[in-house]
């Protein structure tokens, strides 16, 4: 229960604290499972958008995960040293490169994304079909009413 402005409301009365307990909780469970393929959730993000978006530039890339070029720049090093990412010089400059997946990295993915649905299912099996969709919905709606926008991520779904 929210009180009045003379005393400072509860951590617990906040949803949005709640929301960042499962969120927490979620990104530990799937991060546990991505850490036996020594591959961060951070770079799982990045697999999955060139599993479905091969040969972009970095700041394409950069847009679709959602991340500053700096910080995609040193993922995208540490997915080469693992084979997992190719990185082509589209210039003589060496400023723009193409990045996708090595035959080692789209091989993965689906492994990966398997670990994905087994985290998510660990999690949201209470729910009804029915019950996730109306989850998903609410979010969806919750994120575009404060500003949000999928395009600029350049989703079209929450995964």
């Amino acid at each position: 229960m929210i009180m009045s402005n003379n005393y400072p409301s509860n951590l617990e009365d906040h949803l949005g604290y709640w929301l960042r307990c499962l969120s927490n909780y979620i990104h530990h469970s799937f991060a546990a499972l991505l850490a036996e393929h020594d591959i961060s959730v951070a770079q799982w993000v990045v697999l999955r958008t060139l599993y479905d978006k091969q040969n972009i530039s970095l700041n394409e890339a950069a847009r679709l995960v959602g991340v500053d070029n700096s910080s995609l720049s040193r993922m995208i090093e540490r997915l080469v040293q693992k084979n997992l990412v190719s990185r082509t010089n589209i210039d003589k400059d060496r400023r723009s490169v193409q990045l996708s997946l090595t035959s080692t990295g789209k091989a993965l993915v689906p492994k990966l994304a398997q670990l994905a649905d087994k985290n998510d299912e660990s999690f949201f099996q209470i729910l009804s079909t029915q019950k996730r969709q109306e989850l998903l919905d609410t979010i969806k709606q919750l994120l575009e009413t404060n500003g949000w926008d999928q395009l600029t991520r350049g989703k079209d779904r929450i995964e």
